[in-house]
This record gives C-alpha cells, structure tokens and sequence, in this order.
C-alpha cells in the first residue's frame, strides 16, 4: 500500500468535501403548497430564509379556518422545501459517502443527511 497515495487521496476527498459544503452554503431551493399561495425558501443546509404567503390564501369571512389553512400550507410548503434540501445535499455529498464506503458513518453526522 503505498501510503503518498492514500494521503493524496484523503486531501483530494477533503477538498471536494470543502466544495460541497460551500456549494451547500451558496444555494437556495425554494419550496410551495396551495399552487404557489404559499413559498418557502431555504438554505442548502436547511435553514428557513424567508416565507411568502399570497394574500388570495386568506379567507377573511372566516379567520380561525384561514389561519389554520395558512398554517397548513406553510407547513407543507417547509417540507417540500426540505425534501429538495435532502435532495441537493445527497447531490453534493452522496458521491463523497461513496468515497468512504458508501454508508456513511455510523450514527450519522449532524446536518448531513445521509452521514
């Protein structure tokens, strides 16, 4: 085993990781429910951005059902948004847990899905 090589190999892995990660912190996925009455957008690490709820997703004649159709479609918007998180970090990160054998590690790694 020739160990220059396994070291070169390692510093390779650990800047496309360095990629990935900043390529993460850079992009935005944007999530919505009710046909676009209501949009999300997050990070690519997941974190919320910014909400947007239409104003035609308000129903004024009658505010406890509205605020609970609201807050329903702000909750499905955030999983949509979520699961083209999960799907852009898999992109990003998933050919660098094939580098490690491919399942990943143990427990997991916080905040990465698929670690």
């Amino acid at each position: 085993m020739d160990m220059q090589a396994l070291l070169q190999q390692a510093q390779q892995m650990q800047q496309q990781l360095v990629e990935a990660q900043q390529a993460l912190d850079e992009a935005e996925v944007e999530g919505t429910s009710g046909g676009g009455l209501v949009k999300v957008r997050l990070s690519g690490r997941g974190q919320v951005e910014d909400i947007t709820v239409s104003a035609d997703a308000i129903d004024t004649s009658d505010a406890d059902e509205s605020a609970q159709t609201v807050a329903d479609l702000v909750l499905a918007a955030i999983r949509d948004a979520e699961a083209q998180v999960e799907r852009l970090q898999q992109e990003k990160m998933g050919p660098l847990t094939q580098g490690l054998g491919g399942g990943g590690m143990p427990g997991g790694m916080p905040g990465l899905p698929g670690f």
